[in-house]
């Protein structure tokens, strides 16, 4: 094991070296999907070495206006302000991205789509010789759903921050803090948490900025909520605000596309009970119930992973993510363990609070994990 490791930190080493004079990417754009969807292509502007690198973004909300047609092209930059065609090409690989054919939750048209984009770049570039599928938190489980379903076509992929273990309980945890929620702040995100009226979503950064001021000033609300909710915060108790939030932001704007993608109401809470509060058998009385439809329960089958691998898959998570928490990735590999692929998922946990809160480096490090992995030749 030790010698392994040696060699890949000699092999990553040697590629940072290299990478120090390679030029940036050239990059062209166009449709495909039949004009549904708006595509990136981008090649080193020096040697290409035959790599094809795929990505898929992460959660675009349905826009209650005209909507707009770049607003995933945000997501091609790391937050501390690389270009990830630019992190990808000086590697001496090719990018590929590509916008879904609809908007909000779509994992399934996300996963077609990301897959086109091979053949897109072969009719307009070449055929590449090796491929991998990449993807930041929805665009996570794109890329692992790719990756056991075409592993044929892929030589392996990387998943951040996405909610590759179980798709239901992801949507539950959404519901779960909306419901817990307008228990101790009832009133605050009328009517309820799975009827969301355009007037909310409008007036989002309004009611936000109030739900702000109400958290400040009712620590001891905030602090049940946190808990009760199991929301993530780290180890600064002043992140609870800016968590909570974060969790409301998706059931604002991602639950009447999913109720309309899913076929009706996915989250169900009836069965369960909630603890951590000052009274939780108060809390249980009184906290608001929903039951799922079944054609609901039924469709979010297709969300499901198997963990059943192929090629190698490396994983990139925050230990304290409040939107997508990293038990998704542990019940993922409890997965890989049970289809007995351990041997193809490579993990990476990072100590920080956020979501997908990562730096160029750790990104750099699971990226070349994923290209130089002996089962990805």
């Amino acid at each position: 094991m030790q010698s392994g490791l040696m060699r890949l930190s000699v092999c990553l080493a040697s590629l940072l070296w290299l990478a120090g004079g390679a030029a940036w990417a050239a990059c062209e754009e166009g449709t495909h999907q039949g004009g549904k969807a708006r595509y990136i292509l981008c090649k080193p502007s020096g040697a290409w070495n035959g790599g094809l690198i795929l990505y898929a973004h992460g959660y675009v909300s349905v826009p209650e206006g005209a909507p707009d047609p770049n607003a995933w092209k945000k997501q091609l930059t790391l937050p501390d302000g690389p270009s990830l065609p630019d992190l990808v090409t000086q590697y001496g690989f090719a990018f590929a991205a590509s916008s879904y054919t609809k908007d909000g939750l779509a994992v399934l048209q996300g996963v077609e789509d990301t897959m086109d984009l091979i053949a897109v770049f072969t009719s307009k570039v070449a055929k590449p010789s090796r491929v991998f599928v990449t993807g930041v938190s929805e665009g996570g489980l794109i890329a692992v759903k790719a990756l056991e379903q075409y592993s044929g076509a892929l030589n392996g992929g990387l998943a951040a921050c996405g909610p590759i273990g179980d798709f239901p309980r992801q949507i539950n945890y959404f519901g779960d803090a909306r419901v817990l929620f307008d228990y101790f702040f009832p009133g605050m995100l009328p009517p309820n948490a799975i009827d969301i009226p355009s007037s909310l979503i409008t007036n989002w950064l309004t009611v936000a900025g109030e739900i702000g001021q109400q958290l400040q000033a009712n620590p001891l609300k905030t602090a049940q909520l946190v808990s009760t909710a199991n929301i993530p915060i780290g180890l600064n108790p002043a992140n609870a605000g800016d968590a909570i939030l974060s969790v409301l932001w998706y059931n604002v704007f991602a639950t009447n596309d999913a109720k309309a993608t899913l076929g009706g109401n996915p989250f169900d809470n009836n069965p369960r009970w909630y603890s951590g509060s000052l009274n939780d058998w108060l809390l249980n009385l009184r906290v608001a119930r929903f039951d799922a439809a079944p054609a609901a329960l039924t469709e979010m089958g297709k969300y499901q992973t198997t963990g059943n691998l192929r090629r190698p898959l490396i994983t990139l998570h925050t230990s304290w993510d409040p939107v997508v928490p990293a038990w998704q990735e542990s019940t993922y590999a409890k997965k890989v363990a049970a289809a007995g692929k351990s041997h193809l998922l490579v993990r990476y946990p990072v100590p920080r609070y956020g979501h997908c809160a990562f730096n160029e480096g750790e990104v750099l490090v699971a990226f070349l994990t994923m290209v130089l992995h002996p089962y990805s030749f």
